[in-house]
């Protein structure tokens, strides 16, 4: 009996698997009925799919410039990035002055490994020149460029550029060997040795000649310079020479010819001619950028970012011999030097309303004097970031 049960279901089994073998060729069985029934479902979850490719490419394709400017591998490293837990590459850039000196402490502590997330390169350069373009191609996120460049980098990439803080208020200054300079009026027929041509020093200096009655193109002769250390060197070499010169280089000079005094406080100067104003504005300096589509695609990095920079400025001006050393070490100028300018150097961090009342008002100064000087327009409201 077991062997006949044996051989009935052998005889079952084998009818079983010839009816699925007919089941592919067309048969008409239940189970494949099913089977079609399932392969259908896919073909359309499949067709589905398919469509949904479809309208994301159609949609890609008809996306604004400014949401697929950033296209390639940024959006691979995106991808990436906003993966809990992973650590976003950061690229900033500070010029080799006051708002490199702000970031130092910030600097070090990323030498350890990632700062909230964040895992930074930093680079410093030595004129505004060397950060535009890396800002503009893609090469760099986040960058400290003179006010008003940053007016000028939104209008011309057509919003690809907001503005994070101003981290730098005025720091410039007339300096002088000798005594001869003891108001703006004594510049008349002077040479000056300047750097910052087509930025704030240079849209400073003629905002503060005109409100004193001086034409900067016929009444002064400033020699422009590619970089500060320029003018250092120019003013040791003339005994008679003077130069507009931010801190930290005021000291640097100083440092080289112990009769070379401060004339003119540039930021004095300003004020007094915005006495009068309805809503006086004050000179800044510098301001911290970022790429808009950065700051599309990594918002809590930026933010990240911010807390760590304010911590870095609060650092930097609560402890200046530490962080005159930490200066040193990142050769941006000397630790003796650092620690001498540091308390002249004006390094701030202003950011939200606070930031956008200080810079437009600035922005509008200049916009007043040269159009050219922002841009030929002042920014809209979305060139202020927030958060």
């Amino acid at each position: 009996m077991k062997k006949l049960f044996s051989l009935i279901a052998a005889l079952a089994l084998a009818a079983s698997l010839l009816a699925g073998c007919g089941a592919a060729g067309g048969g008409t069985s239940a189970e494949t009925a099913a089977e079609s029934a399932a392969a259908e479902t896919s073909a359309e979850e499949t067709a589905a799919k398919e469509a949904s490719a479809e309208e994301t490419a159609a949609d890609a394709e008809t996306a604004p410039a400014a949401e697929t400017a950033e296209a390639g591998t940024a959006s691979a490293e995106t991808e990436a990035a906003d993966i809990p837990g992973e650590e976003t590459p950061v690229r900033v850039m500070a010029l080799k002055g006051p708002t490199a000196m702000g970031m130092v402490q910030l600097m070090d502590s990323s030498e350890a490994g990632a700062v909230s997330g964040n895992a930074y390169t930093f680079t410093i350069a030595a004129s505004a020149d060397e950060v535009t373009p890396k800002l503009v191609q893609g090469e760099a996120d986040i960058a400290a460029v003179p006010a008003n460049l940053a007016s000028v980098l939104y209008n011309n990439t057509e919003g690809q550029v907001q503005v994070l803080a101003i981290n730098t208020l005025g720091v410039l200054y007339i300096v002088e060997n000798g005594e001869s300079i003891q108001s703006v009026s004594d510049l008349a027929g002077r040479t000056i040795y300047a750097s910052g041509k087509g930025s704030t020093p240079e849209y400073a200096l003629n905002y503060i000649l005109s409100g004193n009655g001086i034409d900067p193109e016929a009444d002064v002769t400033i020699e422009w310079k590619s970089e500060h250390s320029e003018c250092v060197a120019a003013l040791a070499a003339d005994e008679d020479g003077i130069a507009m010169l931010p801190q930290p280089f005021v000291t640097t000079a100083q440092t080289q010819n112990e009769n070379l005094r401060v004339a003119l406080d540039l930021t004095g100067e300003w004020d007094a001619l915005q006495a009068d104003a309805e809503s006086p504005s004050a000179l800044l300096t510098g301001v911290v950028v970022v790429r808009t589509a950065f700051a599309a695609e990594h918002p809590e990095a930026v933010n990240a970012f911010l807390d760590s920079y304010q911590e870095s400025v609060e650092y930097v001006n609560a402890n200046i011999p530490e962080a005159a050393s930490l200066i040193e070490k990142y050769d941006i100028v000397p630790a003796a030097v650092a620690e001498k300018a540091l308390p002249c150097c004006n390094i701030a961090f202003i950011e939200g309303s606070e930031m956008q009342e200080k810079l437009s008002g600035y922005l509008s100064v200049l916009f007043d004097q040269n159009p050219v000087s922002v841009g030929g327009a002042l920014p809209a409201e979305d060139f202020y970031y927030s958060r």
